[in-house]
């Protein structure tokens, strides 16, 4: 048994020998949360955001609009700020207008939004209608959902960017189904920011694409990071490992998330949560110490002899 821990310990050290070689992206503590800067401004973030795919789709439900504006209240009253949707998500996008205006409008928002449509000259018109839902005078960031016309969508944004119309520009995937094309973009256009794939069973996005990004000065955004709650419910039956107190966690969910940010590479991670104490468990994780590279390969091997 003791060689066999020895095993998956070595080679967990060797999977996250890639992220300890990368030079320290400096963090700081602002408002309680860990930040990290954006590589093209210097923008500091916190390091855990919100998203909204599935968990704000909730239509006209009053009820469950409200409940959407409490999980958005609680995230900014903990130093949240990063929130992202797009068109694909339902009414996500309205859900979120009717949140901030509900909120009064918060100062600290971070408003990241997609293009997803195939026609590019319809491009323009979503964006504005996306930007109505939200509320918004305009959005932060706007990203390129999955790459879908990919070349003419960057075009629309990148000039949206040069007249002062956005903040930051970028591309997403996820799972990880077109890294290949993904990284050649990312070698080839000036994009601010990169949203991809990545938790602690899903880590190929570590090979390539985080040091790529870290090459480029291109900031990480993260969704699925915890399987839409399948990790959470998958590692529950176990206990807690004793060194989570190491790592200031007191939760599965906080052991995941703070794998994830502790990458040097990685700007912000994206749960979504449909529950108050849900999202303040998640920004707690953007607080005290991150895991060092001996601890990630730790919890590596941990959660691989589960």
């Amino acid at each position: 048994m003791v060689s066999l821990d020895r095993r998956v310990l070595l080679r967990s050290l060797s999977a996250v020998g890639a992220a300890a070689a990368l030079p320290r992206a400096g963090h700081a503590q602002q408002g309680g949360v860990l930040t990290r800067p954006v590589p093209s401004s210097g923008e500091a973030l916190p390091l855990v955001g919100l998203g909204s795919w599935i968990t704000f789709n909730v239509g006209d439900d009053q009820v469950a609009r409200d409940a959407c504006a409490q999980v958005m209240g609680a995230f900014f009253a903990a130093g949240g700020r990063m929130i992202d949707s797009s068109p694909m998500y339902g009414s996500s996008q309205s859900v979120i207008g009717y949140g901030l205006a509900k909120l009064g409008r918060p100062a600290g928002l971070f408003a990241a939004d997609k293009v997803w449509i195939s026609s590019a000259s319809r491009g323009p018109a979503q964006i504005e209608a996306s930007r109505q839902a939200w509320g918004v005078p305009r959005f932060d960031l706007l990203q390129v959902h999955n790459l879908l016309s990919w070349d003419a969508h960057l075009r629309t944004l990148l000039a949206m960017k040069a007249e002062g119309q956005l903040r930051y520009v970028g591309i997403t995937t996820s799972e990880g189904r077109r890294h290949g094309e993904f990284e050649q973009i990312m070698r080839a256009q000036p994009l601010d920011f990169v949203q991809v794939t990545y938790n602690i069973l899903d880590r190929e996005a570590e090979t390539r694409i985080l040091p790529l990004a870290r090459d480029r000065g291109m900031a990480v955004i993260v969704n699925r990071p915890l399987r839409r709650g399948d990790l959470i419910r998958k590692f529950a039956r176990y206990p807690l490992p004793g060194w989570a107190a190491d790592i200031g966690c007191a939760s599965w969910a906080q052991v995941l998330l703070k794998f994830i940010i502790s990458h040097p590479a990685v700007t912000c991670a994206i749960p979504a949560t449909t529950r108050v104490d849900h999202v303040r468990e998640n920004l707690a994780a953007s607080a005290g110490q991150l895991p060092d590279a001996a601890m990630r390969a730790r919890m590596i091997a941990h959660v691989e002899r589960l």
